[in-house]
């Protein structure tokens, strides 16, 4: 009977454990840190890009534990979040603590033996600006954002700084083509989410006011970046012509969604708004990929 009980424990501790990595978002993060890795080598061995989507993995890990830790007594307040393993009490703070610790430095140790410096350091900046700049400021306002735009768009450019050890145009557009994304396609998410985020005091959408005309129109503005922006790659030699038409169309697309989040102001169109996002964004790497292969 005794070994039942420590195995469903274990059971438990370790679904636990596994839930706080938060794994769909951070298997996001690790396609986007791939598609950066992918476009930027020379020659692509695979047990290398493994090896390095399993440290991308941690580090975002890492990152996630630590957000939640922040976060466990606001995460209580919310229907989305409260049950979580720290509000429900499944996982102790201090065991949360101990396996955040462990999955950074076990990422810092691949991408400082296997990879390099600048990877390893860029990696440790969005860790840090993710988990103890930009998790606090997501109740001081829609700064918080802005802050979270940078570690949300360090992936493919870490990708990509893995595979060449070094910086440039190329990673810096990787960058700024995920970190405009990241605004239309958070705010339509705060604008879904807008009750249960001020359950916990959050304030993240980019107008004092709230869902109003003003939020709309930032939406639309960050939207409209995308479709030079999506150019880029291709003039740098980064990609081909057809990847780049791709991503125009869908920026396009994208684009379009925020007029109908305008005309309506609804949460219906800022659900559409927010599946869109998600959708971009893979399409437009996944093309990128494909010209590169």
């Amino acid at each position: 009977m005794k070994e039942v009980i420590v195995s469903n424990s274990m059971g438990v501790k370790a679904r636990a454990l596994f839930d706080l990595t938060k794994f769909r978002l951070s298997a996001t993060v690790v396609f986007s840190s791939a598609v950066g890795f992918v476009l930027g080598a020379t020659e692509l061995s695979y047990g290398m890009l493994i090896l390095f989507a399993l440290a991308a993995f941690l580090t975002t890990a890492a990152a996630n534990v630590i957000n939640q830790i922040f976060e466990k007594d606001l995460d209580k307040l919310m229907s989305r979040t409260k049950s979580r393993p720290l509000p429900t009490g499944k996982i102790s703070v201090n065991e949360a603590i101990v396996f955040s610790t462990l999955c950074l430095v076990v990422a810092m140790f691949i991408l400082v033996y296997y990879f390099n410096l600048k990877a390893a350091g860029i990696s440790f900046l969005s860790y840090v600006l993710y988990g103890y700049v930009y998790t606090p400021l997501k109740r001081k306002g829609p700064i918080a954002v802005a802050v979270g735009a940078l570690p949300g768009a360090f992936p493919p450019m870490i990708g990509w700084l893995a595979a060449t050890n070094q910086f440039g145009l190329e990673p810096g557009i990787l960058f700024g083509i995920q970190f405009f994304w990241q605004f239309p396609h958070f705010w339509a998410i705060a604008w879904v989410l807008d009750e249960d985020y001020a359950k916990a005091g959050f304030r993240l959408l980019p107008s004092s006011g709230g869902r109003n005309i003003n939020s709309a129109l930032q939406i639309m503005t960050y939207t409209v970046v995308l479709l030079p922006l999506c150019w880029v790659p291709f003039y740098l030699g980064m990609t081909g012509i057809s990847s780049a038409m791709i991503a125009m169309l869908f920026g396009v697309l994208f684009l379009i969604q925020t007029f109908h989040l305008m005309r309506k102001m609804d949460k219906k169109a800022a659900t559409q708004l927010m599946f869109g996002s998600f959708i971009y964004l893979p399409v437009v790497q996944i093309s990128f990929l494909l010209d590169k292969l």
